[in-house]
């Protein structure tokens, strides 16, 4: 078990190296090795793995006492022997000075967002009885990753990892304590009001950072009081729902919880609709305590 200090977590990556490994950890988006294992090789992918997975702990504890610590797309690479530069150092050395790659379409805007709602979802699951789960989601995502042909890709596999295991491994009102959570610990402007359209608001923002082209509410209903309230809604080009069976509803919840007054949100019913790229969603907030949907939602009449 890696201890929760600083110090700790060091001595963990220290003791998973070896001066003659291969293996390295690296920033899959500017070829940087991260601090601390930027000094560090590993004779097997496994323990470097293992190292990268301790990396983004030690960083994500960092940033607790300064938010200004880069979040890194970190990811392992092998050194190939014989593989050089024109001056003779080691390709491994050499990617330490690579400058960043610029983001592309509003990339980092989206880069934010995904690392802002995975951070806060870490956050409540640190904080909450299923501490072991961190483990369980940087494996799925350690998997993704080295899959993955585009850097600018691996923000999104992130929330689908933590979507994934979130799925499996907790039961719907688990899921629901953890990530509303994670909305209360979403950065706030400090004015504590309620949105009065919170699906249109929680889409808009998912527009505004390019994880949606565009929305459109076909159907709104509320029950007296407006604290139960369910709508039927088209999302087209939707940047989570690339994995089959499912569509990733993730940061869509945490989003819509940060603007609720209610504590209970059910998604259902994800249906692509015929000859377009659209996905057509249920989503019902209530005040019974029904919960469904919160991660990811099955997907009806679809491969």
């Amino acid at each position: 078990m890696i201890g929760t200090t600083l110090g700790d977590i060091r001595d963990h990556i220290e003791s998973l190296a070896s001066e003659d490994g291969r293996y390295y950890v690296a920033c899959a988006r500017t070829g940087c090795r991260p601090v601390p294992a930027d000094e560090l090789a590993f004779d097997s992918r496994a323990s470097a793995r293992a190292a990268a997975q301790a990396t983004e702990q030690y960083r994500a504890t960092l940033r607790r006492y300064d938010p200004q610590v880069s979040y890194r797309d970190i990811i392992v690479r092998e050194e190939l022997p014989g593989w050089e530069a024109s001056d003779g150092t080691p390709l491994a050395d050499r990617t330490r000075e690579l400058p960043p790659t610029p983001p592309e379409g509003g990339g980092t805007d989206a880069i934010e967002f995904c690392h802002t709602v995975a951070s806060v979802v870490f956050e409540a699951i640190a904080g909450s009885a299923h501490g072991d789960l961190q483990d369980a989601i940087m494996d799925t995502y350690l998997d993704a990753a080295e899959a993955v042909a585009s850097p600018d890709e691996l923000c999104l596999r992130l929330l689908e990892s933590i979507a994934t295991e979130l799925d499996a491994r907790l039961a719907p009102d688990e899921q629901a304590a953890v990530l509303r959570e994670a909305a209360a610990n979403l950065p706030r402007d400090g004015s504590g009001i309620l949105a009065p359209e919170p699906l249109a608001e929680t889409l808009d923002s998912l527009a505004s950072v390019g994880l949606v082209d565009d929305y459109r509410i076909e159907r709104c209903s509320a029950a007296s009081g407006g604290e139960s309230r369910s709508w039927t809604v088209h999302i087209e080009g939707y940047s989570l729902d690339g994995t089959p069976g499912r569509v990733v509803t993730l940061p869509l919840v945490v989003q819509l919880f940060d603007r609720l007054a209610t504590r209970s949100v059910t998604i259902s019913g994800a249906e692509r609709v015929e000859g377009s790229g659209s996905w057509r969603l249920s989503i019902e907030t209530n005040t019974t305590g029904r919960v469904g949907g919160l991660a990811c939602v099955p997907t009806e009449g679809c491969p």
